[in-house]
């Protein structure tokens, strides 16, 4: 018996202990963590040099409130994360996770205009699907239908316009073209609410649990900045799952010279060792916030020394084992590996993704990209299938999270070949599991 409720009655066996890309349960099976746990373990479990910099810290002291203390921990990192992200963005909010930043940002923007005068603007823009967080703040900007609508009566819901799934659209993803289709998208839902009514645009550079490492296409990221500044609306960057060299660069808006105006971080950003987050912007941002009176929001752990001390730890082991690049060599080799898989069983329509942040998406008829009957719940199934045969992988719905299942395959980024191989062994083996199992009217063909 659990006191504990979780999220649904299916228990889990007890963890043991964790090492590097392993996990084992109480019972002395091993798993191979496929998805770095959501997506969140960049560096790997029980890292020695991670652990012996949090208990300096605790010797030190493990709280310091921020309106009594400043403290080494948190300067030092604030002052790591500035030099890892683009020029410009130089201060830095701590907060405990990916929900407080996406609603930090969001209050920031807020309180920046106002503070400029521009009090009218206040809607943030985002896409469909998407998902930033679980806060009723995040939902409210969170496009996901299966996750929002039990709560819409009691947030405020931002408009949205369509992610760019050109995949799905059968649109050419490496036409500029494509890119402008989905941008104008943007233009035209700045038109539709009025510009001046508008704060911000909210989005994930390359797509995480709601799309599946939804790459987007050409131009595109360059054209959102455009209208962005043309209509002098802020650019917020959820890097909550793409930071920390998830995709093979410091941030997923870093493959296209694109600089936002603010950067969400957590999830990789400590890696699983402490809860943390954090929001970067410019000066040009912060600075008339601070001089209208002051930064009106906080977390009570914002800015915790042992999270910052656990943080710092993190990003130094990034540098010094070269994370960042042996997550854009891995990928290259997991995506091919991915490829393969897809050659071999028709049940794969699409795969996708950018470094470490990769997917493969089940469809029924890759033609026309019909998914699988949602009766069959492809995304929980295989992942079932997978963790029995002692591998981790994450999966989601696909369409808005009512239909279509997607599987997201991301090591640590300490993964090395020989996790490939065992990677891509047991997917094998459990896509073959799987594909016995759908009864021959709902298999692909």
């Amino acid at each position: 018996m659990s006191h504990l409720f979780y999220q649904g009655r299916n228990r889990k066996p007890m963890l043991a202990q964790a090492r590097g890309v392993y996990m084992w349960d109480e019972g002395g099976k091993r798993y191979l963590d496929g998805s770095s746990g959501a997506m969140v373990c960049n560096i790997g479990h029980s890292n020695e040099a991670v652990l012996e910099a949090m208990r300096r810290q605790m010797d030190k002291a493990t709280f310091g409130y921020r309106l009594h203390f400043e403290t080494e921990a948190s300067e030092r990192l604030a002052s790591k994360t500035v030099e890892k992200t683009p020029a410009g963005l130089n201060k830095v909010f701590f907060v405990s996770g990916g929900s407080e930043a996406i609603e930090s940002a969001m209050k920031l923007a807020r309180q920046h205009a106002i503070a400029t005068g521009r009090g009218d603007r206040w809607k943030v823009i985002s896409r469909s699907p998407s998902y930033h967080g679980c806060t009723l703040g995040a939902l409210a900007v969170t496009g996901y239908t299966a996750l929002t609508q039990p709560f819409a009566p009691m947030m405020r819901e931002m408009p949205k316009i369509p992610a760019p799934r050109a995949y799905l659209d059968g649109l050419d993803a490496e036409d500029p073209a494509t890119g402008d289709h989905y941008a104008n998208m943007l233009e035209d839902c700045i038109a539709r609410e009025g510009a001046d009514s508008v704060l911000a645009f909210l989005l994930e550079p390359v797509g995480g649990a709601s799309t599946g490492a939804l790459v987007p296409p050409e131009g595109y990221m360059q054209r959102i900045r455009q209208i962005c500044d043309r209509h002098d609306i802020l650019l917020i960057m959820d890097e909550v799952m793409t930071g920390a060299g998830r995709t093979g660069a410091f941030l997923g808006a870093d493959h296209w010279g694109i600089v936002p105006d603010i950067v969400v971080l957590s999830k990789g950003f400590a890696a699983g060792y402490a809860p943390l987050g954090a929001i970067v912007a410019s000066d040009a941002v912060v600075e008339p916030v601070l001089d209208a009176g002051g930064f009106a929001h906080g977390f009570t752990y914002a800015g915790n020394p042992l999270a910052c001390a656990a943080g710092h730890a993190v990003l130094e082991e990034i540098d010094r084992q070269g994370l960042v690049e042996n997550a854009a060599r891995m990928g290259n080799r997991l995506r091919t590996r991915l490829d393969g898989l897809m050659d071999r069983y028709e049940i794969i329509g699409d795969v996708r993704g950018k470094g470490l942040l990769l997917a493969f998406e089940f469809m029924a008829d890759r033609a026309t990209k019909q998914p699988l009957p949602k009766e069959c719940d492809a995304y929980l199934r295989f992942v079932e299938i997978a963790y029995d045969n002692g591998l981790i992988v994450y999966s989601r719905r696909t369409r808005d999270g009512l239909e279509g299942d997607h599987v997201l395959v991301c090591p640590p980024l300490t993964v090395t070949d020989t996790h490939l191989d065992e990677i891509i062994e047991i997917l094998d083996q459990s896509l073959a599991q799987y594909m016995a199992e759908l009864p021959a009217s709902k298999e692909p063909g």
